[in-house]
């Protein structure tokens, strides 16, 4: 097959059956769109071309640099389409969490400019957030920059509309399946597969899947960033539902190790979710057979630093006893948690050690005075090796919102730390509560 440009050989990606001896369903078929087979190696491929070649050859012209939001798969998507057309590219985000994929992005000459942005989606409705604001900045007129703009950018999901859904409907002879099961991002491939399903069958049901609050899986919202903004509209799904990392990863190792499919963690997590959404429907009765399909979004190979992070003895490595990870839900409900008040009592009185686990931007933006930024990822390495401090040493611990700090809360008092507390709410709370917080 050939082609004039590696862009020519974006979709038209396979449809595989999973063997139902993997599975198990005895009534649903279950298929996998490989879209990790896209010449740039993602789902994103798609989005990225749609969105950005109508405007490249205006874009040259003027001089401009190709501007997303994005830490992962688009952003990598177009610095290659950007490369090919002799145009600078930029990623602008709040914290490259995959280090493979920021080594991979400085490799192919893209700037990376990480701000302090207060979740990993964004939230035009937070209008103090700082990715907010500098994405405001990119789409006033005069601007510099040509703004690809994922997040509202309706040719993220024509893309999908007029591609990834149609090509599902032709690869199942016409059909449309019963059941569509989607990981949600910027929400341009669940709506716009939705779409063209809908449109042939509007019968067809559709699975929302994001991770657990607090939890991280590359390219998926977690459920407290699931808001109607943008692309993402909660009516295009009959059902939202979650899916915790290490679920994510065990779906990834049945894709890899029992079909042969180099998933990354979010089509575990697809493959994972649709499973448990469908092992609930098998039993019903039916007259014919049914399916349903789930998407591979990417490749594992990107991902092996957050597989040895969270599951190092996949990799050969000693598993980790301290870990947030290995907590019990009775540990993690029986965390100290102390409201801004409490905290604010408790500091000038007995001066105990505050850490902040935000990034270092959010945490130069605004902190409480007097504390000490130890980024998550790296106070998680910290307390593999045992309690980084004192026992004789109180600790409050800060997230954004308080979620992540109170499981470390509990990991630490598991430990045996005899007094550490969490900040409930957060940074945010505090800030909402008008405490004092300074700027460096």
């Amino acid at each position: 097959m050939r082609y004039d440009s590696i862009t020519d050989a974006i979709g038209n990606t396979p449809l595989v059956r999973i063997d139902p001896d993997v599975h198990g369903l005895r009534t649903i078929d279950l298929y996998a769109k490989l879209e990790m087979l896209n010449p740039f190696g993602s789902l994103k491929d798609r989005a990225a071309w749609n969105m950005a070649r109508r405007g490249l050859a205006g874009a040259k012209e003027r001089g401009e640099t190709v501007v997303e939001l994005s830490s992962g798969n688009t952003a990598k998507a177009l610095a290659l389409i950007a490369g090919m057309h002799g145009l600078p590219f930029k990623s602008v985000t709040n914290r490259m969490r995959i280090p493979e994929i920021k080594d991979l992005l400085l490799l192919l000459g893209a700037e990376i400019e990480e701000l302090p942005g207060q979740s990993e989606c964004l939230d035009p409705t937070n209008t103090d957030d700082p990715l907010t604001l500098f994405h405001q900045r990119l789409n006033r007129p005069g601007s510099a920059h040509f703004h690809t703009d994922q997040y509202f950018n309706a040719r993220n999901t024509e893309a999908h509309a007029a591609g990834t859904g149609p090509e599902i409907i032709a690869d199942l002879d016409g059909r449309a399946p019963d059941w569509f099961i989607a990981c949600v991002g910027t929400a341009g491939s669940s709506t716009g597969v939705a779409r063209a399903l809908r449109a042939h069958d509007p019968a067809v049901r559709v699975v929302g899947l994001v991770g657990e609050k607090t939890d991280f899986i590359p390219g998926i919202r977690n459920a407290d960033e699931v808001q109607e903004v943008g692309l993402f509209d909660p009516a295009t799904y009959d059902t939202i539902e979650t899916v915790s990392a290490d679920e994510a990863i065990d779906g990834m190792l049945t894709l890899l190790r029992r079909c042969g499919l180099l998933a990354g963690p979010t089509g575990g997590a697809a493959y994972y979710g649709a499973l448990r959404h469908l092992r609930a429907l098998d039993a019903e009765p039916a007259e014919r057979r049914r399916t349903a399909v789930f998407i591979v979004c990417d490749r594992v190979e990107s991902y092996l630093g957050y597989v040895r992070q969270r599951r190092p003895e996949l990799l050969g490595r000693p598993p980790v006893k301290n870990s947030v990870a290995t907590l019990t839900d009775t540990e993690a409900r029986a965390a100290s948690v102390i409201d801004v008040a409490e905290a604010r009592k408790w500091i000038a009185e007995e001066r105990p050690l505050v850490i902040d686990l935000r990034g270092p931007f959010a945490y130069a933006a605004l902190h409480i005075d007097g504390s000490v930024n130890i980024v998550d990822e790296l106070f998680d390495e910290l307390v593999k090796g045992g309690l980084p401090f004192s026992k004789r040493q109180p600790v409050l611990l800060a997230c954004p919102v308080g979620e992540k700090s109170a499981r470390y809360a509990a990991l630490l008092t598991r430990m045996g730390h005899p007094d550490v507390r969490s900040l409930a709410g957060g940074i945010v709370a505090w800030r909402d509560a008008g405490a004092p917080l300074v700027r460096d």
